[in-house]
C-alpha cells in the first residue's frame, strides 16, 4: 500500500492481526481457582511458594453482590505473611475464570494424580495430539481458541512438544425446539429424565441420532420420538418371538474368523445377504461418515424385510435365525445399549453384550447377485437395466443398446465411444 502524507510517499506494511485479544482471566467470584499471588508493601507482588500450593478456598464467605469478591470478606484467607520478608501481606482475592481450566484440563486427564507437576510430559506425549474433537459451534470461538493458545504457551515453556492440541474438529448440530436452540434461559428445554421416564433412555438416544445427520440441527418432535419407540418395540418383539427356539443352537460368532453360515435355501440366502449388506454399510457409516441416521434407517429396513419373511421357522434354520438376530442386536447396541443388552441375554448369552466385539460382515454373503445399471446417451440418463453382478462390458453394451427406452435415442446415429463402469453405468456417446 502506498499513500501520500506531508509531501512524502508513505509505504505501508502488512500486519497479522490475531482474533485472540487481551484476555482477562480474573473474576470477582468465590467459586473459582484462586490466583496464587500475594501483595506485600515492601516486596510488591509475590507468588505463593510451591510448598504452599494449592491455595484452598475458605469454607465460608459472605455474598453481598456488591463491589468485590466474596473472598475479600474472609480475613483469615486474605491476611497472610509475605514469604520473602515475613511482613504483612494480602492475598489476591480474585479467582481465575473458568476458561483457564477449560483451556488445559484435558492435559490433566493424562496424569490426574500428579502432585508434583501439572502432568508428566511423557504421559502427555503418549496421548496427544487428540485425534478427534466433537463440539457445538459455540466451542469454536471460545474453548477451542483458548485451548490452542494455551497449548502454544506450554510449548514455549517446554512442557509439551506439539503445537496444536487437536488434529481434527467435527462441529455437531444443535437440538432445537420451535426453530430455536434449546436453552434453559429460553425455557424450551425438553427434560432428558422426563423423556426417559416416558419412552426409555434408549428411545431418546435413537431418536436424537436418527432425526438428523450429526452436523445438522435437529428440530425436536415428540410425535417423531414415538416412531422410534414403536420401532424398538418391534425389534424386541421379533427377538422375543424367536429367542426360545434359537437358544438351543450354538452361536456361530460374529467377529472376523467366525464360523461362516452357508445358506441352504433361497429364503436363507436372501435374509443373510440383506443382513450382511446392512452390516457392511452400517460399519461404513459408523467408521467413515458418522451418519448414524443413515445407519438406523438401514437397520429399520433390515427389520422390515425380516418381518416380511415371517414365519422365519418356515425355510430358515434356527442357526441362521440366531445369526441374523445377533447381528441385528449388535448393530443397535452402540445407539440403544440397554435394550440390546437385554436382547443379547434373551438370545442365550451369559456374558454381557458390552463384552462382544463389533461384528465383521461376510463379503461373499453381502455380494449382490443382480445389479441395476444406469444407461446414458451422451451423458443423459435414458434407461436402466438389470444384469447379473460382474457382467462384462461386451455382454452389457448390447443389452443397453436394446433397452426400449434407449434404442430411440440411437436411431440413425453412430456410437463413437462407450464408457463402462462395472455393475453401475453405461454411457453411449453418439454422433
Amino acid at each position: 500500500m502506498v499513500g501520500i502524507g506531508e509531501g512524502k510517499i508513505i509505504f505501508g506494511k502488512g500486519e497479522i492481526i490475531f482474533r485472540l485479544k487481551d484476555w482477562g482471566i480474573s473474576r470477582q467470584r468465590y467459586w473459582g481457582t484462586p490466583i496464587p499471588v500475594l501483595y506485600c508493601e515492601k516486596c510488591g507482588m509475590v507468588p505463593v511458594p510451591d510448598e504452599d500450593l494449592p491455595v484452598v478456598l475458605p469454607p465460608m464467605a459472605k455474598f453481598s453482590g456488591v463491589g468485590q469478591s466474596p473472598l475479600a470478606s474472609v480475613p483469615e484467607f486474605v491476611n497472610v505473611k509475605c514469604p520473602k520478608c515475613g511482613g504483612d501481606a494480602r492475598r489476591e482475592t480474585d479467582t481465575m475464570d473458568t476458561f483457564v481450566d477449560s483451556s488445559w484440563y484435558f492435559y490433566r486427564y493424562c496424569d490426574p494424580h500428579n502432585d508434583k507437576a501439572p502432568f508428566d510430559e511423557a504421559k502427555v506425549a503418549y496421548w496427544f495430539t487428540i485425534d478427534q474433537y466433537i463440539g457445538g459451534i459455540t466451542h469454536a470461538i471460545l474453548h477451542l481458541l483458548y485451548s490452542r493458545f494455551w497449548c502454544k504457551v506450554m510449548r514455549d515453556m517446554g512442557l509439551v512438544t506439539h503445537s496444536e492440541p487437536i488434529a481434527r474438529l467435527f462441529t455437531q448440530g444443535m437440538v432445537q425446539k420451535g426453530g430455536v436452540a434449546m436453552s434453559k434461559s429460553k425455557g424450551n428445554v425438553v427434560g432428558a429424565e422426563e423423556m426417559a421416564d416416558k419412552y426409555g433412555a434408549d428411545t431418546g438416544r435413537l431418536y436424537t441420532l436418527f432425526a438428523a445427520p450429526p452436523e445438522k440441527d435437529l428440530e425436536w418432535s415428540e410425535e417423531s420420538i414415538e416412531g422410534s419407540w414403536r420401532f424398538l418395540n418391534r425389534v424386541y418383539r421379533l427377538v422375543d418371538r424367536h429367542a426360545e427356539s434359537v437358544r438351543a443352537v450354538k452361536s456361530a460368532g460374529s467377529t472376523a474368523g467366525a464360523q461362516r453360515i452357508a445358506p441352504n435355501s433361497a429364503k436363507e440366502k436372501q435374509l443373510l445377504r440383506k443382513t450382511h449388506q446392512t452390516l457392511r454399510r452400517v460399519t461404513q457409516d459408523f467408521e467413515t461418515r458418522w451418519h448414524f441416521n443413515a445407519a438406523i434407517a438401514l437397520i429399520m429396513d433390515l427389520t422390515n424385510e425380516t418381518y416380511a419373511m415371517e414365519p422365519l421357522d418356515k425355510g430358515v434354520r434356527p442357526e441362521v435365525q440366531r445369526a441374523v438376530l445377533e447381528l441385528l442386536t449388535l448393530m443397535l447396541a452402540p445407539m440403544t445399549p440397554h435394550i440390546a443388552a437385554e436382547m443379547w441375554e434373551m438370545l442365550g448369552h451369559q456374558e454381557g453384550q458390552w463384552t462382544a466385539a463389533w461384528p465383521a460382515f461376510d463379503a461373499e454373503l453381502a455380494r449382490e447377485t443382480e445389479v441395476e445399471i444406469v444407461v446414458q446417451v451422451n451423458g443423459r440418463v435414458r434407461g436402466k437395466l438389470k444384469a447379473a453382478a460382474g457382467t462384462t462390458e461386451e455382454q452389457v453394451i448390447p443389452l443397453a443398446m436394446a433397452e426400449p427406452s434407449v434404442a430411440p435415442h440411437l436411431n440413425g446415429k453412430r456410437v463413437v465411444k462407450q464408457i463402462f463402469v462395472p455393475d453401475k453405468l453405461v454411457n453411449l456417446v453418439v454422433a
